[in-house]
């Protein structure tokens, strides 16, 4: 397991036990022997809005980084994925948004693979790449707004 699966272990750890995981960048980053960019990228990319979670920062000698796991019913999650889709999305992130709905219940495995599949750059390869991510958000839109009616 690498630094970044053991740091967000840690944080995974912290929030199984409150919803709220409050940091300080510097002590995380002297626990795991790693530089404070390190903690950056691991709350970037695996505590994101996309995978359900809100995280608030302030810097400074009292500085924090507050992460939340935002909790909403299934239909309402899937109305804000909607939403979070936007015009476009590439792949990275409908997996990631997919991966947050399976995560809080609000659509099943099968469901989010079928979407998934529908989306992927080799099913969307008859399309021009200028167009691709725009293609993708409409399809999944659709599918999961069908899955909601």
């Amino acid at each position: 397991m690498g630094i970044s699966d053991t740091i967000a272990e840690f944080i995974n750890g912290m929030l199984k036990e409150d919803s709220t995981a409050e940091l300080q960048r510097a002590d995380l980053a002297n626990r795991f022997g790693c530089v404070p960019s390190q903690i950056n990228y691991v709350i970037s990319t695996r505590f994101s809005p996309e995978r359900g979670y809100i995280v608030e920062s302030r810097r400074g000698g009292g500085g924090y980084i507050r992460i939340r796991r935002v909790q909403m019913d299934p239909k309402q999650l899937m109305m804000h994925t909607v939403n979070a889709i936007g015009d476009e999305i590439d792949f990275r992130s409908a997996r990631a948004l997919m991966g947050n709905a399976v995560a809080s219940a609000a659509i099943t495995d099968s469901a989010a693979r079928v979407i998934l599949s529908a989306v992927t750059d080799t099913a969307l390869k008859p399309a021009d790449s200028e167009i691709r991510d725009r293609l993708r958000a409409s399809i999944m839109k659709q599918m999961i707004l069908r899955l909601l009616s």
